[in-house]
């Protein structure tokens, strides 16, 4: 799919009261347009449609704007300006008084199956898809109305990519031809219905997603509240969190479709799979062991040397524990070489705090860690290439600061 070209996409976008446009003449807006690659190519003021509008009008509420643009730029531009899609206000009795000019092909539903057809795909989140008119297509030469787009299959047409050719005709009305690439939103099983009634072919799937405010807002209320209950000791994290997701999916932000597909299931296997192996390093003191050996064998008396090996053995500890379990073990160690050495304990005791906050190598060391493992397409190697750097760095500010801060 890297390698197919779609085109630019026409698509109708409404200006509603609240948008930053409203007022702006259509050059401002075109010079903000570019960035994404976007075009205007047309306007449509009181159902009347102007191609090419001059630069120099005023653009007004409810304006719809005919706009080409890729379609990975559809989502950016509507944003970016405050835009909606003209198809997110639905004209179900336009679409209807059209649809006597309609072939004999498509059979029209009774009232009532229409209804219970509207009914059913309401209560279904929308995707996206985008599919390919095939040459032999029951759409060539009909538009969206012509068919019932919105009333027969409770789908919307968003958009239109045409290769080399330019049409500039309402979206509703376009004749569709062989060849064009429709981008439509609907439910999954309206959306394959409609590509197997009328000879479509879906493209390779990719993220195209139109962004919708109010969900944005009800995401993000959702997470802040959730931090605000973890910080000031109100739940536990695990409580606040989960009952975030539930919040999510009872407010539909997530899809309760899509719930199941945004766990991300590797990350939940290594953490059990790791969870024990921590534990028995702490439990069986492996962990001690290994931090009095390192001790014994290298420091030699060194106290600087003993205090830069509690910070390091704290940090590679950390990296495989979780943090309070890695001070656990750590801080009688570091009391018993302080002791052993003749020395204050105040700086062995800081580089146990210091590197059990420390864990940059791994995926599993911090909570943080693990949350940023699936989203941001990492693998468990990943961590390491600016993880090690990282603690070196700490290493290089931390063991100078101890020393003159604290001192041995």
């Amino acid at each position: 799919s890297e390698g197919f070209e779609t085109g630019a996409y026409l698509t109708e976008a409404r200006v509603p009261a609240e948008s930053k446009v409203v007022g702006m003449r259509v050059r401002q807006v075109e010079a903000a347009l570019e960035a994404s690659g976007a075009q205007i190519v047309g306007l449509v003021r009181n159902d009347v449609q102007v191609n090419a509008p001059h630069p120099g009008r005023l653009l007004r509420t409810d304006d719809i704007l005919i706009v080409e643009a890729e379609a990975e730029a559809l989502s950016g531009l509507l944003s970016s300006l405050g835009l909606k899609l003209a198809e997110d206000r639905p004209e179900v009795a336009r679409d209807g008084a059209a649809a006597g000019s309609g072939s004999d092909a498509v059979q029209r539903e009774a009232p009532g199956d229409a209804a219970g057809r509207s009914e059913r795909a309401a209560s279904d989140e929308a995707t996206l898809a985008e599919l390919a008119v095939l040459p032999a297509s029951a759409l060539v030469g009909r538009s969206a109305s012509d068919i019932l787009l919105r009333t027969r299959y409770a789908i919307n047409l968003l958009a239109v990519s045409r290769q080399g050719s330019r049409a500039i005709a309402r979206l509703r009305t376009m004749p569709i031809e062989a060849g064009d690439v429709l981008l439509l939103q609907g439910p999954p099983e309206a959306l394959a219905e409609f590509a197997l009634n009328f000879g479509c072919v879906p493209l390779a799937e990719r993220a195209l997603r139109i962004p919708d405010p109010r969900r944005a807002w009800l995401s993000a209320g959702v997470l802040g509240l959730a931090i605000l209950c973890t910080a000031i000791g109100l739940l536990p994290a695990a409580v606040a969190f989960a009952a975030a997701v539930l919040a999510s999916m009872v407010l539909r932000t997530v899809q309760p479709r899509a719930v199941y597909d945004a766990i991300d299931w590797p990350v939940i296997v290594l953490l059990g799979a790791l969870i024990p192996v921590a534990a028995a390093m702490e439990t069986s003191g492996a962990a001690d062991l290994l931090a009095r050996v390192l001790l014994d064998t290298l420091a030699q008396g060194n106290a600087v040397l003993a205090l830069v090996l509690v910070l390091v053995v704290t940090m590679t500890l950390s990296d495989l524990m979780n943090n309070a379990a890695t001070a656990a073990v750590m801080c009688p160690i570091a009391l018993g070489a302080a002791s052993r050495l003749d020395v204050a304990a105040d700086p062995f005791l800081m580089a146990v705090a210091i590197g059990a906050s420390c864990a940059f190598l791994t995926p599993i060391g911090h909570q943080n860690n693990t949350l940023i493992l699936g989203p941001g397409g990492l693998r468990f190697g990943d961590y390491w290439r600016l993880g090690l750097p990282l603690e070196l760095v700490v290493l290089a500010v931390s063991v100078p600061m101890l020393l003159w801060v604290w001192p041995l």
